[in-house]
């Protein structure tokens, strides 16, 4: 599956799932994520619990429910590779959505870089 192609092509609604070190699980609604020219994806995060979740557990899963009734999208399993903060790099991908917008939002934000281990159909 080619995902630049499939999330460009899709608007929908996304959860990412991260666990910290000792296995406690949060997951939090994410834009759809930015899909680089390599393959990887990335997102933009504050940090809060999700940021703070990777930086001792790099693993994390991306549900996506594709927008139109019924049960299509896809999961993605992913494994961090990185991050950066050039602020400047991360306005040029922000998307207009209220939560990059509103107060709180306010804050260092951070790309954070994936590996794709593994894609699989919503259902």
């Amino acid at each position: 599956m080619n995902l630049k192609e499939y999330f460009e092509a899709h608007s929908g609604t996304g959860v990412l799932a991260t666990a910290d070190v000792e296995g406690r699980v949060d997951a939090a609604v994410y834009a759809r994520p930015h899909v680089m020219d390599d393959g990887s994806v990335a997102f933009i995060m504050l940090d809060r619990l999700s940021h703070q979740n990777l930086a001792g557990n790099p693993h994390a899963a991306y549900l996506f429910i594709q927008q139109g009734g019924g049960y299509q999208g896809v999961r993605l399993y992913l494994t961090k590779t990185g991050e950066s903060d050039d602020q400047e790099l991360i306005k040029s991908l922000l998307r207009r959505c209220p939560s990059h917008e509103g107060a709180h939002a306010q804050g260092q934000k951070f790309l954070v870089y994936f590996q794709v281990d593994r894609v699989r159909e919503l259902i």
